[in-house]
Formats: structure tokens, C-alpha cells, sequence
């Protein structure tokens, strides 16, 4: 069946046309590494569900006409448990990782991959970060292994503060992450742009709460209520997001939420009808892109009954196709510095792999938890509410210095 999407430009097309691939027809394994137990399974199942979806869009035609399959591992969430799935997989010839559910998890496989690839050269992986958002993996601990998909934290708040602060009505904020490195610097970056954009604003509470492990917020929300926060800035994702709007919900907290991860599965179905107006989202993509990805969206919610929501799976694999293109090969070291500077045409706009430190540069939207219309028609998780854009912000304006100083090969 001929496909024609419209995620890959033009341009390259027609530049890649006339090139006979070596690589054409092999099969390019990417191992997924992300829970699918406990109380993060359900954002793990729903990604292993996108990325192999999108590996079967991309399979009709992709510029280096390779086929991709995804092979999913169960880390439990557990940095050990990921380390053996990524053996394991290394053990059966894949050389392409990706993961992203917790930051904990992503530094212990950036070290890992590090290790691997100077002890075993010719054997060498990459490993594709879709989701993992600490700052440090595209600065003080940045690899020439590593490519980062989706915006890093300090990216997203410098975005949501440049939002926040023409708000007039933000005068108490609340910080409320998970303790490990993401909440942490979700914390750390916000109280750093919210001094220097709106020093105004006070910072009425502060906590840290185990990743994936609570399953009551209604403690934590009473604390809020009694500070007087009227916004809440949280990097929460998956049950701990869901668990914490649904204790809001029933506790009668009635302030603001700026999220990361509002569209994360559970998430839409705890707020339901309530947060209209008052959840905020930022990130570098929406339920309502319109175009293709529309029609991707609705397919995948019409198999699955379930929403996309892990946009950069699809520019992994765009990105993979145009740099193993590029490359005439799916060598991981060709491929890596194929990569290294790539622009390629998402449905955001386009896209940068920055050559410094792998961090993509992408356009970022301020979303807003509001019913479905005909403008923004896409019902999320089937409850009449959306999230709709109500800012976009062109790359330049999220973009962030980076102190990265990488070792290449050779």
C-alpha cells in the first residue's frame, strides 16, 4: 500500500531520491525500555502501543526504506531492572535503545551506554531519550550517545514562566514534584525564572513525594489549600498526576495546575469535567495538530481506545530514517553524527537535533484543559475535554544555553 506522510519535508525527499541505500529493506530494532507494571503500566503500555504504530506508519516509506520493530522490555521503573533489560536486549544484536519514564532511569542508561560502547567498539548503541527531561543529561553529563526528544526541564519552564508571568492573578505558587532528579530541577528552575520574571510571585510551599508510590494526595492537598497557593506548578506524570487531580478535585482545591503531563494516560479521566479553564500544559505538542497527525490520532483512539500523547516517537523515527539516509548506513556511530545538527519538518514545524549537546530545539505550546468544539474537536480519554493551545512558542524562544563539552569518537 503506498503511504505518503506528511511528517518528512519535501526537500529531503527529492535530495534522497536518487541514492541507492545499502541499508534498504533491513530491519533496524529499537528496544523500548519503560514500565509496563505497577502504577506507571499504563503510560508504559500506551507508549509501546505508539512507538510500534508509528514504526508501522513509517515502515510504508521512510527516506532510507528500512523497517523499523520496536521490542519492548518491563523495567519495573527500577534503574537495575533497566540495566538488564538493556543487556539483554544489547545481547540479542539491537543496538538502538529508547526510554524515558524517569530520569533516574535515563542516567543510569546513559552511564551504562557510555561503559558499552568504549569496552566494546564496532558493538557500539545509541540511545534515543523520547521522554526524560533532566537538564544535566544535555549539560554536565551529556554523551555524544544520547539524543533527547522531547524538551528538557529547564526548556518547558523557561517556556511556561515566559507565560505565567503576563498573569496577573499568579500571586501564591505551590511547587509539587516527585523526589528524584526531575521533580527536583522541575523545582529548581522554576523558583530561578519565577525571581527573575515575576520576583513578585511568592513561593508559599514546597514538596517532594516518592516516585510512583502514593496513592492518597488528599494530605498533600490539604497543605496546599492551607498555604494559599492559587497555582500549583507541578512536574508530576501518570498516576502520581492522576492520583493528585483527583484528590484536588475531591478536596475542593480550586487554584491553577501548570502541568508537564496533563494529557498522560488517567490524567484526563480524573479531572474530567472539573480544571476547565484552570489546568495549563506545556509541551511540544497537543491533541488538536490537525493534518496527518489528526488522522494518525483518531486511527490509534479508534484501535487502541486510547490517546497519542508521545509525540517525539514519531521525530525518533523520522529523524532515524533521514540520518540512516543521510549515513547510507545503520551503523550506530554513521547514524550518531548523521543526527548531529539534522533539521528535519515535524508537524510542530521544524526541528533541530542541536550538534552541541543532541538536545532538540522544537516548537512548545501552552495548552489549556477546556471542553471539546469545533476548533479543538479531539475529546481526551472520551471526556468531552481537550487540551487546546492558547500559546505556541517558536523554538528560539524555549531554547536554552547548554555547558555541554562532548567527547566524540575517533
Amino acid at each position: 500500500m503506498k503511504f505518503t506522510h506528511k511528517l518528512i519535508a519535501a526537500a529531503s525527499l527529492t535530495a534522497m531520491s536518487s541514492i541507492a541505500f545499502a541499508q534498504a529493506g533491513e530491519t533496524v530494532k529499537i528496544a523500548w525500555i519503560d514500565p509496563l507494571s505497577g502504577l506507571m503500566a499504563p503510560v508504559g503500555s500506551n507508549q509501546l502501543k505508539t512507538f510500534q504504530f508509528f514504526a508501522e506508519k513509517f515502515n510504508a516509506n521512510n527516506p532510507a526504506k528500512v523497517k523499523f520493530e520496536i521490542v519492548g522490555f518491563d523495567n519495573k521503573l527500577s534503574p537495575a531492572e533497566s540495566l538488564n533489560a538493556m543487556q539483554a536486549a544489547i545481547d540479542q544484536g539491537i543496538r538502538y535503545i529508547s526510554q524515558g519514564n524517569g530520569s533516574s532511569v535515563a542516567g543510569a542508561i546513559i552511564e551504562a551506554v557510555n561503559k558499552h560502547n568504549e569496552r566494546n567498539p564496532g558493538k557500539e548503541v545509541i540511545f534515543l531519550n523520547h521522554s526524560a527531561v533532566d537538564p544535566d543529561f544535555t549539560n554536565s553529563k551529556c554523551s555524544f550517545w544520547h539524543f533527547r526528544y522531547d524538551a528538557d526541564t529547564s526548556m518547558k519552564i523557561e517556556a511556561m514562566t515566559t507565560f505565567m508571568k503576563d498573569k496577573t492573578d499568579i500571586k501564591k505558587v505551590y511547587l509539587f514534584n516527585q523526589n528524584y532528579s526531575h521533580g527536583h530541577q522541575v523545582a529548581k528552575y522554576a523558583k530561578e525564572n519565577l525571581a527573575r520574571k515575576r520576583p513578585d510571585i511568592q513561593i508559599v510551599g514546597e514538596d517532594l513525594h516518592p516516585l510512583a508510590q502514593v496513592r492518597d494526595f488528599s494530605p498533600y492537598i490539604a497543605k496546599i489549600k492551607a498555604s494559599g497557593a492559587d497555582t500549583v506548578i507541578t512536574g508530576n506524570w501518570g498516576s502520581d498526576l492522576a492520583l493528585l487531580v483527583k484528590a484536588a478535585n475531591e478536596g475542593g482545591y480550586n487554584g491553577k495546575f501548570y502541568t508537564y503531563y496533563t494529557g498522560v494516560s488517567g490524567t484526563p479521566t480524573a479531572l474530567g469535567k472539573n480544571g476547565e479553564g484552570r489546568v495549563f500544559q506545556i509541551g511540544y505538542g497537543h491533541y488538536n495538530m490537525g493534518g496527518q497527525y489528526q488522522k494518525w490520532m483518531e486511527e490509534f483512539n479508534t484501535k487502541f481506545k486510547d490517546d497519542i500523547y508521545t509525540f517525539s516517537m514519531a521525530n525518533i523515527l523520522n529523524s532515524l530514517s533521514l540520518a540512516m539516509a543521510k549515513a547510507k548506513s545503520t551503523d550506530p556511530v554513521k547514524v550518531a553524527f548523521a543526527l548531529e545538527g539534522l533539521k528535519f519538518q515535524s508537524i510542530a514545524g521544524e526541528n533541530e537535533v542541536r550538534k552541541t549537546d543532541h538536545q532538540m530545539q522544537q516548537t512548545m505550546f501552552m495548552t489549556v484543559w477546556q471542553k471539546t468544539d469545533k476548533k479543538y474537536p479531539y475529546s481526551a480519554e472520551n471526556t468531552g475535554m481537550t487540551l487546546a493551545p492558547v500559546q505556541k512558542y517558536e523554538p528560539y524562544v524555549a531554547s536554552t544555553p547548554t555547558s555541554c563539552q562532548m567527547k566524540r569518537p575517533g
